[in-house]
């Protein structure tokens, strides 16, 4: 009987079990993610029937397409192995890749409903774009074809704008992380307009980094306006809904982003000429108006029109100063009879003709009728010069005797 010592019949098992499983794909649930900081990756699938510990080397994570995330049903390439030192096994992950299209989507639609609830894609918060930009940051791979477009059509717009790269990975593991972390050196020390993000088309696992979280907040927070460009027309990323615009290709970003020279310089011309004319026409007006004046009696005599203007004053004042005479005498004739009806009135006057006041004591009541006295009754009587004390002696109908 062979008695096995511990390490030799794990070898036994582990040779075992990766020659008759060398290659395989599993299907199944990621109900736990970690990145380790060495770069490796270590998960968990699972199904309703049992569970299967997974890693991922460094090496190959790096190819992903998408950050893996637990609850996402996954398609695992690999092969079976056993790890030694814990005598248990696990799969050994070279490939991974999301369920069918339709994963994917619900992975799309997952966050997008997240960043939505966040505000993240409102109207409100988008920056316009800079109608004459001089230096435009692009994040984009540096050897693709979206750098050649944006690249050709903004020099053949307009050579004078100025193109800074930050090249970056834009698929596969960590590309989202460089992509973002470009936006952020941009917002931080570059002295740029605006900013061009994007890539040329591929697959929905090709643009998934233009999907994935980091990529839509750091657009979010962004201080430079940010023209997203992904893929093809046809083709909508969280990117593109977290940007101030979109483009439908890095080529039509361009011509959005630059504005022609050509057309500026037209624009420019028709201004110009659009001026002159106007200018033009002004001239022609004053020079009318000052041939009109030199054509007029006054530019040829002027001292004839000083002398009729100075004859035609005088004419004035000489009315003006009648006027004036006349009504002068009529107000002098006015108060004349005014101071008539005035000593007509006074009744100094009628004194002064022989009349007298005479007024009862104590009261100093006129007395205009005789019957209002009696016998004994006290009298000041006043004349045009002094006045009398005296009493009533009799009284007569019509006069007084004292």
């Amino acid at each position: 009987m062979k008695i096995y010592r511990i390490g030799e019949l794990t070898r036994r098992i582990k040779s075992l079990l990766e020659e008759g499983f060398p290659s395989i794909w599993v299907e199944g649930e990621i109900s736990e993610y970690t990145r380790h900081r060495s770069g490796h990756h270590y998960f968990t699938l699972k199904d309703a029937d049992s569970v299967l510990p997974c890693v991922m080397w460094r090496g190959q994570a790096n190819s992903l397409a998408f950050t893996p995330q637990p609850g996402m049903q996954v398609q695992v390439h690999g092969r079976v192995t056993v790890y030694e030192k814990g005598g248990r096994y696990q799969f050994e992950a070279w490939e991974i890749r999301l369920s069918g299209e339709g994963e994917l989507m619900a992975a799309f639609e997952r966050l997008k409903a997240k960043l939505a609830a966040e505000g993240l894609f409102d109207s409100e918060r988008k920056k316009p774009i800079p109608k004459f930009p001089w230096r435009i940051g692009l994040v984009t791979s540096g050897t693709g074809a979206a750098i050649r477009d944006l690249v050709s059509v903004s020099h053949r717009r307009n050579p004078a704008v100025e193109l800074i790269l930050a090249p970056v990975r834009v698929q596969g593991e960590g590309a989202a992380e460089e992509i973002a972390q470009a936006i952020e050196m941009f917002n931080r020390y570059s002295d740029v307009d605006l900013l061009i993000v994007g890539r040329g088309g591929g697959s929905m696992e090709d643009l998934w980094s233009f999907n994935e979280e980091a990529v839509a907040r750091a657009i979010y927070q962004s201080d430079l306006p940010v023209i997203s460009a992904v893929g093809h027309e046809v083709d909508y990323s969280i990117a593109d809904m977290a940007a101030d615009l979109r483009a439908p290709t890095p080529s039509a970003a361009a011509e959005i982003a630059v504005p022609d020279a050509g057309e500026l310089l037209r624009g420019l011309e028709n201004a110009r000429s659009r001026a002159k004319t106007s200018l033009t026409n002004l001239l022609l007006n004053y020079k009318e108006r000052l041939q009109w004046a030199q054509r007029s009696r006054a530019f040829h005599r002027p001292q004839e029109l000083f002398r009729e203007n100075s004859q035609r004053l005088d004419e004035y004042r000489r009315r003006m100063e009648t006027a004036s005479a006349g009504s002068v005498e009529r107000l002098r004739n006015r108060i004349v009879s005014l101071n008539s009806s005035l000593r007509a009135l006074d009744p100094m006057g009628v004194l002064k003709r022989g009349y007298s006041v005479c007024r009862k004591l104590p009261e100093e009541v006129v007395i205009s009728d005789s019957s209002s006295l009696h016998r004994g009754d006290n009298l000041s009587i006043t004349f045009a010069k002094g006045s009398a004390i005296s009493r009533v002696v009799k009284v007569e109908e019509g006069r007084l005797l004292f």
